[in-house]
């Protein structure tokens, strides 16, 4: 904890903020690459501090820098008025790289337990958020870390890198698929020229899952969105990608209430047949994201079952459907 504390003044001091009025550090749960720590302040200020592993810890191809993507989610959420942490001091590059954010109100939503009265609300609520970030655009796609290297022109380019990369991580650290990674692959080349229907390059968080879901209850009141954070994972490309975490192993189609007020605030992203397609590919790259990863992350032996059994069908499900797709099969994805 001595070392943490040091750590918190000399950012703290970088920031421009008192060092002296550092109250106390702890550290947050949740994390799987950042250590995450909560700095608290005398005056009841409270921030977050994210600091990646050293570059020697094995990770995926697209973790390095995430620092640089959450601090351009916290832009984007910004410009969209949307509740997110706000990035107070980045240095990405230094020697003790780090991320200063300030602390969203709330607890993740599992933690929340909203009863069922106040689900839908929530979900609506939650709907509108997501709509606004997505008219946050950018300039070109990609992951503005510039991990897989510069932002390219179009979204088939980029996520051709994206998912070249994946594969390439599976190839390295060899995790159980439920499909040799050659097959995955073809399907990936096969289903390309889908993406070259999003031609707006759009601000998509890609982690959307209920723990990364703040809910607030200000004075006991109602529920709220009290703000969504882990933004690391950001890129610029398909509004539809989101859906895949905010449905996780799910199926958006079955929330009524998110789509009500993603549609109230004029989401961009439409749930036609064209977008079948996509989203299918989208779900596939996460499953492989999170399949590989527990080898990097040394997970053990019994959290790998666990991520094997929970994901391995969706993903085997999943490349059926794009196999299905691509040989012409009627797709099942319909709005």
């Amino acid at each position: 904890m001595g070392d943490s504390r040091e750590r918190a003044r000399r950012v703290l001091a970088a920031a421009g903020l008192p060092p002296d009025a550092l109250a106390g550090v702890r550290p947050l749960a949740g994390g799987t690459y950042n250590t995450v720590e909560e700095i608290l302040l005398s005056d009841g200020t409270r921030y977050v501090l994210k600091v990646p592993p050293p570059p020697t810890v094995p990770g995926l191809r697209h973790e390095r820098r995430l620092l640089v993507a959450e601090a351009g989610f916290c832009a984007g959420a910004k410009r969209a008025r949307v509740p997110a942490p706000r990035a107070v001091s980045l240095a990405p590059d230094d020697s003790e790289p780090y991320l200063l954010l300030t602390a969203c109100p709330g607890v993740p939503w599992p933690e929340a337990a909203p009863a069922c009265e106040e689900r839908d609300a929530l979900r609506t609520e939650l709907g509108r958020q997501v709509a606004r970030l997505h008219r946050v655009t950018g300039t070109a796609f990609g992951y503005p870390s510039g991990a897989l290297g510069p932002l390219a022109p179009d979204w088939r380019t980029a996520f051709t890198a994206m998912t070249d990369a994946v594969l390439a991580d599976a190839r390295d650290h060899r995790p159980w698929l439920p499909r040799p990674v050659d097959e995955a692959a073809a399907l990936f080349r096969a289903a390309a020229p889908a993406l070259d229907d999003v031609t707006v390059p759009v601000l998509v968080h890609f982690d959307l899952w209920p723990g990364n879901i703040l809910v607030d209850r200000p004075g006991g009141g109602p529920a709220r969105i009290g703000g969504l954070i882990d933004g690391e994972r950001m890129f610029w490309g398909d509004p539809v990608a989101d859906f895949v975490s905010l449905a996780l192993l799910d199926d958006i189609r079955r929330d009524d209430a998110f789509l009500a007020g993603y549609a109230e605030e004029g989401g961009p992203a439409v749930l036609d047949e064209g977008a079948c397609l996509r989203l299918a590919l989208y779900r596939a790259y996460l499953d492989l994201i999170m399949l590989t990863e527990t080898v990097p992350r040394a997970v053990g032996a019994e959290d790998a079952r666990r991520v094997r059994e929970w994901v391995g069908p969706h993903l085997e499900a999943t490349l059926d459907e794009i196999a299905g797709a691509v040989g012409h099969v009627p797709c099942k994805f319909t709005s």
